[in-house]
């Protein structure tokens, strides 16, 4: 017996020092890439004042205020040299506000003065030409890391450009900088344990949103003038609403990246499920937002990547003057947006509808059961297990805790869950919090009735569509920005932007207005849908955002990436009127 206990008591000490020096590694994976960012930090910083002894006279603040359409003509016309407006977005990006206190930056590229020099041999200059561009961590650049936040992503380095930093090069983009992203890209929020976390340059106290965190806070705290970000659940449009910017999420198929140029693990959850995630455009106008995708839907775009329909910017349709039939609504029957939110719907149809524009209600059908059945579903079908297998050899961020030890559960025990809850179901279809409970895909064929599920909604929300004859729809996002900390809290909250990544439309995001003190003291008597947890829970994430930026959502249907850009052209016009 002795040498027994003797033996579970070795063993027992072995788990722990195997453990022990498990955590001990990753740790000191995370503080070299650490060191490594902050090496390429002070080389970019070096880089800056090297340069500024040489042009001493270069007028900062002139060139960071120049919109992009504006700085693109100066640099074609010569009066402005793609080198000293690199370096002047550098020096921005380098100062303490940008970097220090808002941690959005993940990597300095130093293969940007590489590009620098390449597109001065080019004999045309692309539309882009000498164009700074931030890209989300994530997005493949030969030479950079790919890491979607985790240690097991540190090792493995780029062997070439992605398709679209390709394409952004040959339109003679200077890529200069990677941005921070939450753990696995499953987040709204904006922190991860590696580079940590980044905070909203509007209010240090609010999250950037996510999962394009690092690019929102990048392009509203000056530091870049066009970012590329991804969205699957809203990763483009949340951050956008929270930063005060514009971003579009296009038709996914509409701009494609490689799977190769992902890891794994990652490319398994982002690519390989019924619901797609999107590349798209961060940046401070809508006009900069439709030059990125002229520039991106070229020949070259549709010669790298055959599977891109090769279907070119429609300039007609963006520049129409044509009124528009435009649905709205002010809450999708889900999730009940804070006050703000709603005035804004309420403020941006009247002011189209004086502009000469037609409104027409709409509702979108069924929200509650294409939040829980149709998107959480095609995550966790397999009770989360894919899912888990990204943090194998990491440490999880306290954002994420939550939702990784609920898919830790054994599936008796969630399957007890649902039983116990079920009296409570009419409340867990409004407001649920703990994905697991969802039902998973227990078969191939339930995995398949489940891919059908979602093209029978896609054609219901169509032929309700085209049954009011819209051209675009005008309705809320997700805002204002959350206390940090409170994404990871209320992932049921996001039903405003997942509804157009399960239908596969373009959406995007135009900032209209600022949270007033009146907003505040309307807050105050939200209830919300049922005055329950979770709606306290939301007043308290939203609340304290006086003057923060707020935001409506403008969608067009699958394909008309220029007739929603062209609308949210219209609503930012109208909102620079007031």
């Amino acid at each position: 017996t002795s040498a027994a206990l003797a033996l579970l008591s070795g063993s027992v000490a072995a788990v722990v020092v195997w453990k022990w020096l498990g955590k001990k590694m990753i740790q000191k994976k995370m503080e070299e890439a650490r060191k490594t960012r902050d090496e390429s930090l002070k080389k970019m910083a070096k880089a800056v004042q090297q340069f500024r002894e040489q042009v001493p006279s270069v007028q900062t603040d002139a060139i960071l205020s120049l919109p992009l359409l504006e700085l693109t003509g100066r640099l074609r016309e010569g009066s402005l040299s793609p080198r000293t407006v690199l370096y002047t977005y550098l020096e921005k990006v380098s100062a303490l506000e940008v970097t220090q206190q808002t941690n959005c930056l993940r990597h300095f590229i130093p293969e940007c003065e590489e590009q620098l020099q390449e597109i001065q041999r080019h004999k045309e200059k692309g539309l882009l030409y000498g164009v700074p561009v931030s890209i989300k961590d994530h997005i493949g650049h030969k030479g950079q890391l790919a890491t979607c936040g985790l240690v097991q992503c540190l090792g493995t380095v780029m062997e070439e450009d992605s398709v679209l930093v390709k394409v952004l090069k040959r339109q003679g983009a200077i890529p200069f900088a990677m941005t921070n992203v939450p753990q696995s890209l499953f987040s709204y929020d904006c922190s991860n344990p590696i580079f940590g976390r980044t905070l909203n340059p509007l209010n240090h106290q609010k999250s950037p949103g996510g999962s394009s965190g690092g690019e929102g806070a990048l392009i509203a705290g000056g530091g870049s003038i066009l970012g590329i970000g991804s969205d699957l659940g809203g990763s483009i449009r949340l951050p956008s609403s929270f930063c005060g910017l514009c971003g579009l999420k296009p038709t996914a198929e509409r701009l494609r990246w490689c799977l190769s140029h992902l890891s794994a693990h990652c490319g398994c959850l982002l690519l390989s499920h019924p619901v797609p995630c999107a590349l798209g455009p961060m940046a401070r106008d809508v006009d900069s937002l439709a030059l990125c995708m002229k520039a991106l839907l070229c020949p070259e775009m549709f010669q790298l990547d055959p599977s891109v329909p090769p279907i070119p910017f429609n300039e007609e349709v963006y520049s129409s003057s044509t009124p528009l039939r435009v649905g709205y609504f002010d809450t999708d029957g889900y999730f009940p947006l804070p006050p703000c939110m709603r005035r804004a719907v309420k403020e941006t149809r009247h002011a189209l509808q004086a502009a000469g524009h037609q409104l027409v209600p709409f509702s979108p059908p069924r929200v509650p059961y294409v939040m829980i059945e149709l998107f959480l579903k095609s995550f966790f079908a397999d009770g989360g297990r894919a899912w888990l297998d990204v943090f194998k050899g990491d440490l999880v961020d306290p954002g994420l805790k939550t939702q990784v030890n609920s898919c830790k559960l054994p599936r008796l025990v969630k399957k007890l869950l649902g039983l116990l809850l079920k009296p409570l179901q009419f409340l867990l279809v409004l407001k649920l919090k703990d994905v697991t409970v969802t039902s998973t895909c227990r078969s191939v064929k339930e995995m398949w009735n489940h891919h059908h599920q979602i093209q029978v909604y896609r054609a219901e929300f169509i032929t309700r569509w085209k049954e009011l004859q819209l051209d675009v729809v005008l309705c809320p996002v997700l805002g204002p920005a959350f206390t940090v900390g409170f994404p990871g809290k209320l992932l049921n909250a996001i039903s405003s932007t997942m509804l157009y990544n399960v239908l596969n439309f373009p959406a995007g995001v135009v900032p209209v207005s600022t949270v007033t003190k009146a907003d505040e003291e309307e807050l105050k008597l939200y209830q919300g849908c049922c005055g329950d947890p979770w709606d306290q829970r939301l007043k308290q994430a939203v609340s304290g955002a006086v003057g923060m930026p707020v935001a409506v959502q403008c969608v067009a249907l699958p394909w008309q990436e220029e007739l929603c850009l062209r609308f949210m052209k219209e609503v930012e016009t109208l909102s620079r009127a007031k």
